[in-house]
């Protein structure tokens, strides 16, 4: 093989469309725009647009809101805890809070607490204290052994 024989599989190339260049290249004088109009001119974007009709997405009724003081927790999964106690990031023989969570790296930031979930499989006996729990998260901290403490956060004024 010589570097003259070198070149790309069939097909894995596509020629690129010159477009305006005279009109033997088939795409020549007006570029395949046709005549005049908004599509011929550059910089026209014209989504949703509807030739002067009202746009649907205008016709429609507005429907629901966004709650202004809902709370983002931030979520964690059994499985994952789980993971970082088998690699001693996490202390299972004391209780699990918060803050241990956070340190550890598990979790960035609090947010308005944190939730445990119950994907993953949980073997460990373990006191965990966090801000809320799914009921099957619960359940199977508890079948493991531990305990799960929900503390409801004071409301902050």
């Amino acid at each position: 093989m010589k570097l003259n024989e070198l070149h790309d599989n069939e097909g894995a190339t596509k020629k690129r469309k010159r477009v305006g260049r005279g009109p033997g290249s088939g795409m020549g004088k007006m570029g395949g725009r046709g005549i005049k109009g908004q599509k011929s001119r550059s910089g026209v974007s014209i989504n949703g647009y509807e030739g002067g009709q009202m746009p649907l997405y205008q016709r429609l009724p507005k429907r629901g809101f966004t709650k202004p003081n809902r709370k983002s927790y931030a979520v964690v999964n059994l499985g994952l805890i789980q993971k970082f106690i088998d690699a001693k990031k996490l202390d299972a023989k004391s209780a699990i809070t918060e803050d241990a969570l956070i340190a550890s790296g598990l979790v960035r930031r609090k947010l308005d607490g944190i939730r445990i979930l119950a994907k993953g499989d949980f073997t460990t006996k373990v006191d965990l204290q966090v801000t809320g729990a799914s009921k099957s998260a619960v359940e199977a901290v508890e079948k493991a052994g531990g305990s799960l403490t929900v503390a409801t956060p004071a409301a902050a004024e």
